[in-house]
């Protein structure tokens, strides 16, 4: 019969072109193929699987669900020390982190499903929000200075860092900039492509340096470039600008001695006779403490006071030593599936703000990913950024959830996923009309069983 392979199993039909001959093959053939059939089915069935068009929104929503849920385990884990010592319970700082997460799962459900002309419309009433926040945080007497940097709005029971969500802003206000230049054709002109955009940026950035974060004007600096990048920025003027970029950090970080202090201790082993490294070097003892399987939930003792900021900033290393090298690799490889979802969603649309907004959200989190995970491992300067989603922070967590809201809204936009999900909800239609009709139809079928005869 046509669609029956030999073994009589009927093969499944082929979807977005992909061969699926080795995958309808039925177990006792699979089982007795040679190792190639095996790699090639396995193969196969992978990347049937990666090409469906809802693969990134599951991806984004399990990753994310993940991170969120592995984060609170572990902010209540590394801060309960520290909480005890503040005479606070030892679920303050969980508890604060939870009723973020909270919002910021309201947050990015609706944000999910808002329509693309809705997000267009709030980009600029965004922006002149944060540029406002950020100006009243500059101004003395108002921004609430918290380690050294003055980046907080104290509204009594709750503080904003408005810098998080500047990176909100930045992503959706200059997606809809290049997306209206370029459906006007004048991208193609440098002084099109620069301007407004890279003026707002440095209007963000001279903003929230005011403040000295440094940290997050890395991020912003990164996504900057990526929009340039995405956009098809000429070679020579990427290369310019991000010469002028490494000019003015090199600027900023040897006219602060703390910023140069900790440019040195990168790669740092011992610790020295003033001091110096010690937060750096104690990240690194904990990824050692912890192993390959770690030394279990709560049982770290880096935590202890010998790990500064082991809740917010240094959460991965605390994550190292309590979940060992198993637990650090399962949340890169969530971050990196975060990644993955994110870039598939940028190329997989024809809508060029959906591209340049999922682009830049993408580069946000991923660029503030690697260089809190750099810090903790050593492997760069500590910049003072929390890890996306994971670490202890209330802004930090809204505007992150803010972000992935706005990448499950680029998901379902998709035409792959809009029809996926029609279809979707149309067999759950069915089946929920089939299971209120059969019953109907059996108890209207069979007559109701009448009084036993008695036997003479």
């Amino acid at each position: 019969m046509p669609g029956q392979g030999k073994t009589g199993v009927t093969a499944p039909p082929e979807r977005g072109g992909s061969p699926l001959k080795l995958i309808s093959a039925s177990t006792a053939t699979f089982k007795s193929a040679g190792p190639l059939a095996r790699l090639q089915a396995f193969r196969a069935r992978v990347r049937y699987t990666l090409d469906r068009p809802l693969t990134p929104y599951y991806l984004i929503m399990g990753s994310v669900l993940l991170l969120v849920v592995l984060g609170l385990v572990m902010v209540f884990s590394s801060s309960q020390i520290l909480a005890m010592g503040q005479h606070r319970s030892a679920q303050y700082y969980f508890l604060k982190q939870l009723v973020a997460a909270m919002l910021g799962t309201v947050m990015l459900v609706t944000l999910a499903r808002l329509p693309l002309g809705v997000l267009r419309v709030v980009v600029y009433p965004l922006l002149l929000g944060v540029i406002g926040a950020l100006v009243l945080v500059a101004i003395p007497g108002v921004g609430v200075r918290i380690n050294g940097n003055r980046n907080w709005l104290d509204f009594g029971f709750f503080q904003v860092q408005p810098s998080e969500f500047a990176k909100l802003a930045l992503v959706l206000w200059g997606a809809d900039l290049l997306a209206r230049k370029q459906r006007t054709g004048t991208l193609d002109q440098w002084k099109h492509l620069l301007v407004p955009l890279v003026p707002g940026a440095l209007l963000l950035l001279m903003l929230i340096m005011l403040g000295g974060d440094m940290g997050t004007s890395m991020i912003l600096v990164a996504m900057l470039f990526g929009l340039l990048w995405m956009v098809g920025a000429p070679m020579r003027l990427f290369v310019a600008t991000l010469g002028v970029a490494v000019v003015a950090s090199t600027a900023l970080v040897v006219t602060v001695p703390h910023r140069a202090e900790r440019l040195s201790c990168i790669g740092v082993t011992k610790l020295d006779a003033d001091g110096a490294c010690f937060q750096a070097l104690h990240g690194v003892y904990s990824f050692a403490l912890g192993k390959f399987f770690g030394s279990g939930l709560g049982a770290g003792v880096e935590k202890w006071g010998q790990l500064p900021e082991a809740h917010t900033d240094f959460i991965f290393a605390a994550t190292g030593e309590e979940l060992g090298l198993v637990g650090t690799l399962s949340v890169i490889g969530l971050f990196a599936a975060l990644g993955y979802a994110g870039i598939r969603v940028a190329i997989g649309t024809k809508d060029p703000f959906v591209r340049y907004a999922a682009g830049a959200a993408t580069t946000w989190i991923m660029a503030q990913a690697m260089v809190n995970l750099g810090s903790a491992l050593g492997l760069l300067p500590i910049a003072g950024v929390p890890l996306p989603l994971f670490s202890y922070g209330g802004s930090a967590m809204l505007s992150a959830m803010c972000a992935v809201g706005l990448l499950l809204c680029f998901a379902r936009s998709t035409p792959g996923a809009q029809a996926a999900l029609a279809a979707r909800t149309t067999n759950s239609r069915n089946r929920t009309r089939l299971a209120r009709v059969l019953p109907r139809r059996r108890t209207t079928a069979r007559p109701a069983p009448g009084p036993a005869r008695r036997e003479r």
